[in-house]
């Protein structure tokens, strides 16, 4: 393939959010302008070995990335385009906290080159917010995704949080209703994983939380709204309208290279899988970032299959025969149980999973192809 997809991690936040295990640190203005110095130096040095793979997407991810000035943007990404080819329809997205709505500030990131924006809503009940500690209201995340449609995005995605303390059917159903009536093209709905070395972890919240019955409802319930608000579920936790699907996360799910610019980065590229130290100072003292080898042989048949069935197309057997060389029909006989209890289709050697499906993918996709 020649795609080619860019993820930067902006490792600074305002404030840590009680649930995040993300690598960040508290928001410092000297240091940014190290970071940021820092990556171009980057985008240089890896600029000498890029080919002829054009860019179709960069991510920054975080963090809070939009904590970054307009002009700080600007400069990376005009230093970024001189080292790599950028594809004509390129997408460019950037996370953003929607305690930030001035429209005149989403103006000057639109300016940019900046094209979609996705914040991290979570919920529009105030309830729930507070058991988030977010540091935003419902009604300043509307106004925020409001303002910024005004400004000139037009490609714009809000996650939503499922599972989360106190929530219940009836409360997601309102943030959902809320959510399908804005200008947005994407959701993610992701269930909230309590992660061991955050806050979260700790009885007094976990007794909070929906239990697993509870939780599975909520999720088949989020399908079938967003169905109805005319957002197509195209992965485990992804909804978009026609032709909105997040071009980056795609490039993760159908195995093509990506490189990762900052601390903390991971990357696909060049046949290896690959990170940067968890560690800023360490990434803005060196002239090159760092790299630890994770995966020597990535994306064979077993993590193709995997990423693949994460998707509501599913794995095309067919396909991966062109790339890879496996069993079929051990492959096929295995989905049969799955196909009898619903949670698996399978039609001319593709299978997919069904929304059922979806909330026990780990131990099918284990099962099918691990």
């Amino acid at each position: 393939m020649d795609r080619l997809g860019v993820y930067i991690h902006i490792p600074f936040c305002a404030r840590k959010c009680p649930y995040c295990d993300f690598y960040s640190t508290r928001y410092n203005k000297e240091t940014v302008s190290l970071y940021v110095d820092s990556l171009i130096r980057n985008f240089r040095a890896f600029s000498l070995e890029n080919g002829k793979k054009k860019i179709v997407s960069v991510y920054f991810g975080g963090g809070t990335p939009i904590l970054l000035s307009p002009s700080q943007f600007d400069l990376l990404l005009s230093s970024l385009s001189e080292c790599f080819s950028f594809s004509e329809d390129i997408e460019i997205t950037t996370e953003a906290n929607p305690s930030m709505s001035d429209k005149n500030k989403f103006s000057e990131y639109r300016k940019t080159g900046l094209n979609r924006i996705s914040f991290g809503v979570q919920s529009f009940n105030e309830t729930e917010l507070r058991s988030l500690q977010r540091t935003h209201t419902a009604e300043g995340a509307i106004r925020a995704i409001e303002n910024a449609y005004s400004a000139g995005f037009d490609n714009i995605s809000a996650d939503i949080m499922l599972g989360i303390p106190h929530q219940t059917k009836e409360s997601l159903s309102s943030t959902l209703e809320t959510a399908g009536d804005l200008p947005l093209s994407h959701i993610s709905a992701y269930m909230l994983k309590i992660e061991e070395e955050t806050p979260f972890n700790s009885d007094e919240i976990i007794k909070t939380l929906p239990d697993d019955d509870t939780t599975a409802e909520l999720y088949l319930h989020t399908i079938e709204t967003l169905e109805k608000k005319g957002f197509l579920q195209y992965e485990i936790s992804n909804f978009a309208k026609k032709g909105r699907q997040s071009r980056h996360n795609l490039l993760y799910w159908e195995s093509a290279d990506y490189i990762g610019f900052g601390a903390a980065a991971h990357s696909c590229y060049l046949g290896s899988r690959f990170a940067v130290p968890s560690d800023i100072a360490s990434f803005t003292q060196n002239s090159i970032q760092g790299k630890i080898i994770t995966d020597e042989n990535p994306c064979d048949f077993s993590e193709y299959a995997m990423l693949r069935l994460r998707l509501t197309e599913g794995l095309s057997l067919k396909d991966a025969e062109k790339r890879f060389s496996f069993d079929k029909e051990t492959i096929l006989h295995r989905a049969e149980k799955f196909r009898k209890a619903g949670l698996v289709n399978v039609s001319d050697d593709v299978i997919s999973l069904t929304k059922n499906g979806f909330l026990v993918s780990n131990g099918i996709i284990s099962d099918l192809v691990l």
